[in-house]
């Protein structure tokens, strides 16, 4: 049974959470390019992430399955570094995390989800889109002239 906790500052698990971003981010090296932001957390980094978003992790049998980092913006709220462990994925956890990050939205008063992903993860675009979300922007990162990621994003009813 999956398990949703607040991670706050009594969250204790902060080498087991960067492992299960790095893990579940890991089949990006290689595919995506410039490299996840997430090669650039580390446990202080992420720590203050959590202070300074509305952060979940799932737990499922006590383990950390995944997490899901959300931050309120004018108008939206950002969904960033949703992570699955590769053990746990294809089993709803991310939709389950998505639901709580759409109740935070909801009492914060932002009538949308907003997220980015990169343009060469075309499954991803097809989860995003399976779950209520749609394109709206084409961005490149600094440095680039190519569109390197997409906006989507999930108009709450």
């Amino acid at each position: 049974m999956i398990e949703i906790i607040r991670i706050d500052e009594r969250f204790g698990r902060w080498d087991e959470l960067l492992a299960l971003i790095l893990s579940s981010f890991a089949y990006m090296d290689g595919v995506i390019d410039p490299p996840s932001s997430a090669h650039r957390l580390t446990l202080m980094s992420l720590a203050q992430k959590a202070r300074d978003e509305v952060a979940f992790a799932a737990l499922e049998e006590g383990k950390l399955a995944g997490c899901v980092f959300c931050k309120p913006e004018p108008g939206f709220l950002y969904i960033g570094k949703l992570a699955i462990s590769p053990a746990w994925q294809g089993k709803g956890i991310g939709r389950k995390l998505l639901s709580f990050a759409e109740e935070v939205a909801r009492e914060k008063g932002l009538p949308v989800l907003r997220l980015e992903t990169r343009i060469e993860l075309t499954a991803n675009h097809a989860t995003f889109a399976r779950w209520g979300f749609e394109k709206t922007a084409e961005n490149s990162h600094a440095g680039f002239t190519r569109i390197t990621s997409i906006e989507m994003q999930k108009r709450l009813s």
